[in-house]
């Protein structure tokens, strides 16, 4: 594994949530889950490659801006619909650094 410092925790604090590109250009969401995890996604929906930043997180629900396709960012699972799903990167804090690896995780994609 490699992990790469991605952000900080002040970048991303619980129920919010951002974008960085890894050290190789991959697009990371980093999500404040409730309760204060910190989980890291891949950025892009897998609908049609909308940045999922630019969509609403509430609770655990991560909504797409352009066709409102939802995602649990517990599991990334998709909820609606619910045959999709987001690529999560493994994830890890030391101290107030948040590191991921992005290292042989595929983002995945669904037809239109």
């Amino acid at each position: 594994m490699a992990f790469e410092k991605i952000c900080t925790l002040d970048d991303v604090w619980e129920g919010d949530m951002d974008s960085f590109d890894s050290e190789s250009g991959v697009p990371v969401l980093v999500v404040g889950v409730d309760g204060g995890e910190i989980k890291a996604f891949q950025g892009m929906c897998p609908h049609q490659e909308i940045e999922l930043v630019e969509g609403e997180f509430k609770g655990n629900v991560l909504t797409c801006r352009a066709h409102l396709w939802q995602f649990d960012v517990t599991t990334g699972q998709g909820i609606n619909p619910d045959d999709c799903k987001i690529a999560e990167y493994p994830t890890k804090v030391d101290g107030d650094d948040v590191y991921v690896d992005v290292e042989g995780v595929q983002p995945f994609t669904s037809h239109s």
